[in-house]
């Protein structure tokens, strides 16, 4: 054998092109579940919003285990708390009157 690298694994013209963006986010369907002991559908829930991209856990529909996560690295979610947490901490001027409440349903 030869140092070169296999054919496979050469640069291939276009190979990085449109098809490469298609495959660059997967979502679970399904995952093995140790307490069912099998592959069962699962839940994407959001547990973290970071300020390099958001933190999901995927659980068990049958039992509600933990199976697995995952990080995407999408920072923009952050930004746009980050932006509304600062606009809702911001003071009021003086004489802006009082602070509007939750509007009730009537």
């Amino acid at each position: 054998m030869t140092g070169a690298p296999a054919a496979t694994e050469r640069a291939r013209p276009g190979y990085n092109g449109p098809m490469s963006d298609a495959y660059r986010e997967f979502e679970a369907e399904s995952l093995f579940c140790a307490t069912c002991r099998r592959a069962v559908p699962v839940r994407k829930k959001l547990l973290l919003v970071l300020p390099t991209g958001n933190k999901y856990d995927y659980v068990c529909q049958q039992c509600g285990t933990p199976v697995g996560g995952k990080v995407d690295r999408d920072p923009t979610a952050f930004r746009e708390t980050a932006r509304a947490a600062t606009a809702a901490a911001r003071p009021r001027p003086p004489g802006a009157g009082p602070t509007p409440g939750p509007r009730r349903r009537g």
